[in-house]
């Protein structure tokens, strides 16, 4: 038996308790959680974006170092520190053997399966003291790297990295406009700086985020405004950003982006927004304005090739992903993490178990 947070319901209480974690299979893992992330997705699955089966044990962000190998495991052995993988390809689909793994059939619409009494977030349930994974759900990670801070590659960063250097392939000297600084917001901040982009600007409904996105590596700042177009093109020589990254999810903030990216330039939609909530165009600004719009899912990468190599940068003093982390919390801080989410107070928190 293990402690995780686990939720009834659409908006219940979040409650720390017990649950059994299944038998390892031969190709399974069990894992000791060192941290978890609490992203967005979480949050999703609970205010209605999503629509996971409960009871749910939520998280899927995280680290930690094996426990236990299943008979036939041959990735990892006892020991070895991981990053949970939440989408791991299956590598022989069509999507995985045309180069496109983060679009695997075995992934799409995996939300919450049912493991024993409980369903688990994306297929993990990070927000547990163990978790029990098919040995393809980790990827090793090298001596170096902090346990807490490499939880933020499973996700955030390589979401956020990945949407400026995968989908956007962003170039040195080009202009990006980063919305929405939470933990893939900010990350993608720091993919733009490390490509070597520029100007960089952050725009964010609230001030405090200010500080977060300079430290990331913003060189400007603004906060959302009904005129934010107007105000970007006077940053950009009158034309607009080369490149939009719009990290909310949210049909007005995806026109906002498309408004502030220069002609013949590129938006690129990181954010998951809901099913109901509508973008239209019309037909004659999509021919005049020559924009493309792209989607970037987990960063439009491969994990097991991307992971190592950021873990590799950190490990060299090139990626400090410190400034992305505002809270160290416990299970039971969860909740509070959500409410500041919501809020937009703060950057990640940091679910970190005690050894």
């Amino acid at each position: 038996m293990v402690n995780a947070a686990v939720v009834a319901g659409p908006d219940a209480t979040i409650e720390v308790r017990e649950i059994e974690l299944p038998a390892l299979g031969p190709r399974d893992v069990r894992v000791k959680v060192a941290a978890a992330g609490v992203c967005h997705s979480d949050l999703s699955m609970i205010n209605g974006t999503f629509s996971p089966q409960f009871p749910l044990v939520l998280g899927h962000e995280a680290a930690g170092t094996i426990a236990e190998v299943g008979s036939a495991v041959t990735r990892v052995s006892v020991g070895d520190r991981v990053v949970v993988n939440w989408a791991p390809a299956c590598r022989h689909c069509w999507f995985c053997l045309n180069s496109q793994p983060w679009l695997c059939t075995a992934v799409e619409g995996l939300v919450s399966p049912e493991r024993g009494a409980v369903h688990v977030t994306l297929g993990v349930g990070a927000f547990s003291e163990e978790v029990v994974l098919d040995e393809n759900g980790v990827v090793p990670l090298a001596d170096g790297v902090p346990l807490d801070i490499a939880a933020l590659l499973g996700c955030a960063v390589v979401t956020g990295i990945g949407a400026v250097r995968n989908t956007a392939s962003v170039r040195p000297g080009e202009s990006v406009l980063v919305m929405g600084l939470g933990g893939v917001g900010l990350s993608a901040i720091i993919g733009a700086r490390l490509a070597g982009a520029g100007p960089i600007i952050a725009v964010d409904i609230v001030p405090d985020k200010e500080k977060l996105a300079r430290d990331a590596g913003a060189t400007h700042f603004v906060l959302a405004h009904d005129k934010l177009a107007k105000e970007i093109r006077g940053l950009t020589g009158g034309r607009g950003v080369d490149h939009a990254l719009e990290c909310v999810g949210n049909s007005k903030t995806i026109r906002t982006a498309w408004q502030t990216t220069r002609r013949g330039g590129k938006v690129t939609i990181v954010g998951v927004g809901r099913r109901d909530d509508t973008v239209s165009f019309n037909a004659l600004e999509l021919y005049h304005f020559a924009r493309s719009i792209g989607v970037s899912v987990y960063g439009s990468g491969d994990p097991d090739r991307d992971i190592p190599l950021l873990a590799t940068q950190i490990q060299l003093g090139r990626l400090d992903l410190e400034p992305l982390v505002s809270h160290r919390i416990g299970l039971d801080g969860v909740g509070e993490a959500f409410e500041r989410m919501k809020s937009g107070t703060g950057a990640r928190s940091l679910v970190v178990f005690t050894p």
